[in-house]
């Protein structure tokens, strides 16, 4: 029965400047100025599972317009087959590449992502330079769909893993930052729809239809927005 699961499941969660040029002789040119970044603007995305990170394109370009510098790593593997630790800690390496290790950042996670990047700032101290934090539809409870695919970080994401406990743990460790936790109550991945709900965060619904729609939402990426420039 599992088999028939397989693929459903994947498919259900893999949904400068420039200057004025040619001038004549003797006449003022002008040069367009580059994006001035945003004083807190350095975001990180974190995709799900089975995904690239392409699903945060229209947030990426909006945030882009807006001055943000914005990074996109890919999670290795995108299937947890090596745990959700192993994936944070290849997330954590990632930003320090970027960024360097202190740099401030603002994290935007999707479903699994959500777990990886809890992982990564109750355990692996990136708390210590993250000034906010925005959960879209991740299993902060678990998911019972965890249980149709057999990679080893899928099943921390079933109800009542050690990871998700040992994750309960240590959310003291975010000190106070901001937290939000995004959430359709039409979630057809994060089963019951209510384990995306986390006390420790803000916690705000949107009428979406399904799961992966919810990071391409205007609604949810304009509430970003505003929140992260607050």
């Amino acid at each position: 029965m599992k088999s028939k699961f397989l693929p459903l499941l994947a498919g259900l969660l893999g949904l400068g400047s420039a200057q004025a040029r040619n001038a004549q002789p003797l006449r003022a040119t002008r040069s367009t100025p580059a994006p001035i970044p945003h004083p807190a603007g350095r975001v990180v995305f974190v995709h799900g599972f089975m995904e690239t990170g392409s699903s945060f394109y229209f947030m990426q370009r909006r945030l882009e317009k807006l001055g943000y510098q914005c990074l996109v790593p890919k999670l290795r593997h995108c299937d947890g087959r090596g745990g959700l630790e192993a994936l944070a800690e290849g997330l954590k390496q990632d930003i320090d590449a970027a960024y360097g290790p202190k740099q401030p950042i603002q994290v935007i996670a999707f479903s699994m992502g959500g777990l990886v990047s809890r992982y990564y700032l109750q355990n692996l101290g990136g708390a210590e330079r993250c000034g906010k934090f925005f959960t879209i539809s991740s299993p902060h409870h678990g998911t019972h769909a965890a249980w149709l695919y057999p990679s080893k970080g899928v099943a921390q994401m079933r109800p009542g893993s050690a990871f998700l406990a040992q994750l309960a743990s240590t959310e003291s460790r975010l000190g106070a930052m901001a937290v939000v936790s995004c959430r359709t109550p039409l979630d057809l991945v994060i089963l019951p729809a209510s384990n995306s709900v986390w006390k420790r965060a803000e916690n705000l619904e949107y009428t979406v239809l399904f799961h992966p729609l919810m990071v391409s939402s205007g609604a949810v990426i304009s509430d970003l927005e505003k929140r992260l420039s607050q």
